[in-house]
């Protein structure tokens, strides 16, 4: 099981990020965008992640996630429990969420399996989540 002060160690360390709290709720962003929220009482994590890969994500692994509130659809956003995830898929989630919000330079020394394993992550949510649906499917979403 994950905390939040898990992901608060880790999105810490990463480029641009910074820490804010918006109305009782601990979010991480970069400049004014968020790529990672928190729940009021800190058990769910709300995270950017590809619109068209949503429904896919929460479709594998019902259990473990969420499509965002209503208001939340038209965002890149997903949602998942903290309860229901390890550290190393924490950091995979949250380190592809800020590479969506980073310019490519920044996020460039953490991309490919080298540098990704370097904090601990295998490989990218999407690339995973994909390879579910070609598995279960037969094709993309």
């Amino acid at each position: 099981m994950v905390t939040v002060a898990d992901v608060r160690a880790f999105a810490g360390t990463l480029p641009r990020a910074y820490e804010v709290v918006v109305h009782g709720r601990l979010k991480f962003r970069v400049g004014q965008i968020v790529f990672v929220s928190f729940s009021h009482d800190e058990t769910l994590m709300g995270f950017g992640f590809p619109k068209e890969w949503r429904e896919a994500l929460v479709e594998s692994e019902p259990e473990k996630f969420m499509l965002p509130r209503a208001s939340d659809l038209r965002y890149n956003w997903a949602v998942v429990r903290l309860a229901q995830i390890d550290e190393p898929e924490m950091r995979e989630l949250v380190l592809d969420a800020w590479e969506m919000v980073v310019p490519q330079k920044v996020s460039a020394p953490y991309r490919g399996p080298g540098s990704r394993a370097a904090v601990g992550v295998a490989q990218t949510s999407v690339d995973r989540i994909a390879s579910r649906v070609v598995d279960d499917r037969g094709g993309a979403p």
